[in-house]
């Protein structure tokens, strides 16, 4: 990439990628129902920014986490549990006055209606981070910095961290953004989708799915969502089954240095579009903070567009194949031979349950 790490440290030891923003302790029911009715959980951890940091640190990246948790714990679950994917969690501050997040969902599809999930995030700690308490200035040195809209809609404070951690300055590093558009936490619901919009607009690059743009911004289908997002030079429009579409004004998301003027950002650009695999779904949880890891560790190291698409995809695949957020991510050499397919033998891919193992055969058909 040719921006310049937001702090001067060791190219060796600086994080490839800074991820910032609020994880929680999750319980996961021990069996299928309502919440009144699950007899125990058991206990995991859930951010989606954390997320894909522990995803890029197992895939073999440096990856940092940075935030604040309670002096309790939940909040000492959470650390140990994040540094153990290889995380650097020096960067995660204790608030002694605050308490971690924690939320309870059900064992049915929350990517659907038929779910329930109950945060209990209101005044926590991580609900606190301000321009104050994290300055840009003691952000750890990275060649990428990975926000989401979910941290703008904890607090005023939590959304003038993002407005200035998104503001262009010299030696910004890329600056990447997943929308994240999650209603339900927005205490004005009315101004979500034009803040959300705002940060998109700030960031280098963006995800964002077509159904959440659709309901936040009225805007239908990847072309329309382009329009409405010209500025970023790389624009990721998660289509579902459908698979994703790219819109690259250089061509090159690793040559964006985050300091240009919207003005000087070209409009539609190249247009790169990568169907989806076929999966046998174990749960959808996590495979959109999945695939960004995948996009991004791609990135990171200089594949084409397309090749992007492609781990980002396999890195979702790996995580619909198993029951939680979290997952080992496919051999660095697996994902790459995959990758490498050519479009009829990519099309011709099914993954299921195990398939990351070194010594499980990929399905075709």
């Amino acid at each position: 990439m040719s921006g310049t790490p937001a702090r001067t440290a060791d190219a060796a030891t600086a994080a490839e990628v800074v991820c910032l923003g609020e994880s929680m302790v999750t319980f996961l029911p021990s069996q299928p129902g309502r919440l009144a009715d699950v007899p125990s959980f058991g206990r995991g951890i859930g951010g989606a920014e954390s997320n894909v940091a522990c995803a890029l640190a197992a895939a073999g990246h440096r990856a940092a986490w940075v935030s604040r948790v309670g002096a309790d714990g939940f909040g000492d679950h959470l650390v140990e549990a994040i540094a153990g994917y290889g995380v650097d969690t020096s960067g995660v501050r204790r608030d002694p006055s605050r308490p971690t997040g924690i939320y309870f969902r059900t064992a049915t599809d929350r990517a659907t209606d038929v779910h329930e999930v109950a945060y209990y995030r209101a005044g926590s700690a991580a609900s606190a981070m301000s321009p104050d308490n994290i300055p840009y200035a003691t952000l750890p040195a990275t060649r990428v910095l990975h926000l989401s809209g979910i941290t703008a809609a904890l607090s005023a404070d939590c959304l003038a961290l993002l407005h200035d951690l998104t503001a262009p300055r010299p030696g910004r590093p890329l600056i990447s953004f997943d929308v994240n558009h999650r209603p339900g936490l927005w205490r004005d619901a009315d101004a979500s989708p034009e803040v959300l919009l705002d940060l998109a607009r700030r960031s280098d690059l963006v995800f964002v799915g077509e159904d959440e743009a659709e309901e936040a911004w009225g805007v239908t289908g990847a072309a329309a969502i382009r329009a409405a997002l010209p500025e970023p030079a790389t624009l990721v429009v998660k289509r579902g089954a459908e698979g994703a579409t790219v819109f690259s004004g250089t061509g090159d998301v690793s040559g964006t240095a985050g300091t240009q003027d919207a003005a000087d950002v070209p409009g539609t650009g190249d247009i790169t579009t990568v169907p989806a695999l076929r999966v046998d779904v174990v749960a959808p949880v996590g495979a959109g903070d999945a695939f960004a890891a995948g996009f991004l560790s791609a990135t990171l190291r200089g594949l084409p567009v397309r090749d992007r698409v492609r781990h980002g995809h396999l890195m979702a695949a790996a995580v619909l194949t198993v029951p939680g957020d979290l997952t080992a991510p496919p051999a660095r050499a697996h994902a790459d031979s995959l990758a490498a397919l050519d479009d009829e033998a990519w099309g011709r891919l099914r993954l299921g349950p195990g398939w990351t193992g070194d010594d499980q055969e990929v399905r075709t058909t």
